[in-house]
């Protein structure tokens, strides 16, 4: 499928490309849910993929045991986040991949990178282990744990400009979730929906963005504002 472009959405100067981590680098949102699901089901709580990727996808965790709670009126047991996170970097040790092409496309990317994300930082950091692209990234990876408020507000990818050193009008951030393209686009940013995560696979497309990485070099090209 090609890649769409949205409305008004004309070329920019480029400066700095923001990456969310969780399904747009790593297709892990799928992992995410078969985990939490799990967890809740120990609790007798019912809840879908659909629910995950509707209400949880692109939040912190805290906010997702608040929805929790407030949804089944209910206090989750002590140790419940922790024994999660376990349970979930276990599964990333064995079944995490990239997202299909990632790699190849970030090769062929000659600026400033950085990753923003609604991860913890123990679980950014396995999943950048586990890829092998921690060094690639370095110390430039923000949490939403640096910022008082995550996505959908625009804090983090905020605080990510300002720490590269950019103006947050010469960003483009690749994301996923809803949360994750208001709090771009709430902080004056371009953003491009990255739609080849497992997890929405059948979903329909709903912003400017892409399917595959292998678009994503000349979806750069026509967006860009040669220097």
């Amino acid at each position: 499928m090609a890649a769409a472009q949205g409305k008004g959405a004309g070329p920019m100067r480029v400066d700095l490309i923001i990456f969310d981590c969780d399904g747009v680098i790593a297709d892990s949102e799928v992992l995410s849910a078969q985990v939490l699901i799990d967890q809740l089901a120990r609790l007798d709580i019912v809840v879908t993929p659909d629910d995950v990727r509707r209400d949880f996808l692109g939040r912190s965790f805290p906010t997702v045991a608040a929805s929790i709670r407030d949804r089944f009126a209910l206090t989750l047991p002590a140790g419940f986040e922790a024994t999660y996170r376990a349970r979930l970097l276990a599964r990333f040790d064995t079944d995490l991949r990239t997202t299909p092409g990632f790699g190849d496309a970030l090769a062929q990317i000659r600026l400033p990178v950085c990753v923003a994300t609604s991860s913890s930082p123990p679980r950014v950091a396995r999943t950048l282990a586990v890829l092998d692209l921690a060094q690639r990234f370095g110390a430039d990876v923000f949490t939403a744990s640096q910022v008082a408020r995550g996505k959908p507000a625009p804090d983090l990818f905020l605080f990510a400009a300002e720490r590269m050193g950019v103006d947050p009008a010469h960003a483009l951030v690749i994301e996923d979730s809803q949360p994750g393209l208001q709090a771009a686009r709430a902080a004056g940013m371009r953003v491009l929906q990255y739609r080849g995560g497992a997890h929405l696979a059948g979903q329909p497309a709903t912003d400017e963005g892409f399917d595959c990485w292998s678009q994503f070099p000349d979806l750069l090209a026509r967006i860009q504002v040669p220097a």
